[in-house]
């Protein structure tokens, strides 16, 4: 059985896959195709299924496995797979690891991680807070992903992305001595928490009803405040804090009620939207060949990036 990092162009291909959305089309002729996003841990590809017969709605539905046959073909800047035919395999049966991608660093290095960066908040109010509601939400925080798709979409993402942004922030805060680094770790830290709310899950994450009227920042707003009750902390402490929260986004058509209008908060908006974006990319050049355009990017408005050709050694 194939992986997804290892299909090439013409090759004619079987493989055990994780469904992850199928849309329905119809061809200027008339005639009914689907359109299958397949996983494993390696990777996603989409598939078109064009000969569609009865069986294939019961098939080609999210969440199940189904080993396919099918012809790998590069086709805008992409490769796709053309479906020959599939069947849905009994997942009681099937090694579910095969399918879900992960965090490239450990779950038990990151949560390690994460412990240090939460025993480094030296501002009580901070501390109290943050502490908080990483304890209430852990489980889910740590195993998460960060997003249903476009960047860290996969088992440990959420848990990933903010250390990342820690990283990020510890890195550039000594070129900047006024930045408040207690502030900013918690802020990044408690920035994407409500998306354990937001999401179904780690294994194909799906919006919750929550997550659709009220969204992942409203969440932790909301929650900020329950919390800085409960502790009575009062003062600028919570407020700071959730502004950071309702400002990440950046601007309002991106979801944030609030523009960022501390420098805590726009560096939080800076870094969180500069480590999306590099995962955007990370995962378009894994598709494609060095010296080589990768196929159109929505979120980076739909451009093309080039991966360069690997110096000569």
């Amino acid at each position: 059985m194939a992986w997804i990092n290892e299909f090439k162009d013409g090759d004619r291909i079987f493989a055990q896959l994780l469904v992850t959305n199928v849309t329905k089309g119809v061809t200027g002729n008339n005639l009914a195709y689907l359109t299958v996003t397949l996983q494993d841990k390696t990777g996603v590809v989409d598939g078109k299924k064009w000969d569609v017969v009865p069986e294939d709605a019961d098939t080609y539905q999210i969440g199940n496995i189904v080993e396919v046959e099918g012809d790998v073909i590069f086709y805008r800047n992409s490769l796709q797979m053309k479906i020959i035919r599939g069947r849905k395999l009994d997942s009681s049966n099937v090694d579910a690891t095969r399918f879900t991608m992960s965090a490239p660093v450990e779950q038990a290095i990151l949560e390690k991680k994460l412990a240090k960066y939460l025993k480094s908040i030296v501002n009580p109010e901070c501390s109290a807070i943050v502490h908080a509601l990483v304890k209430q939400y852990y489980d889910k925080f740590v195993t998460y992903p960060a997003a249903v798709r476009n960047h860290h979409e996969y088992t440990n993402g959420l848990l990933y992305h903010t250390l990342c942004m820690a990283d990020l922030a510890d890195a550039i805060i000594p070129c900047y001595p006024s930045i408040d680094r207690d502030m900013l770790i918690s802020g990044i830290l408690l920035h994407d928490i409500g998306k354990t709310v937001e999401l179904s899950g780690p294994i194909i994450p799906k919006y919750t009803i929550e997550g659709k009227l009220i969204g992942h920042i409203s969440i932790m707003d909301s929650e900020i405040r329950r919390v800085a009750s409960e502790l009575k902390i009062t003062g600028e402490t919570p407020y700071l804090l959730e502004h950071m929260i309702l400002s990440h986004h950046g601007k309002q058509e991106f979801g944030s009620p609030v523009e960022p209008l501390t420098r805590e908060a726009l560096l939080l908006n800076i870094i969180d939207d500069l480590d999306a974006k590099m995962a955007i990319l990370d995962k378009a050049y894994a598709l494609t060949n060095e010296g080589e355009f990768t196929a159109k990017i929505f979120p980076l408005d739909e451009r093309m990036f080039y991966k360069p050709k690997a110096p000569k050694k």
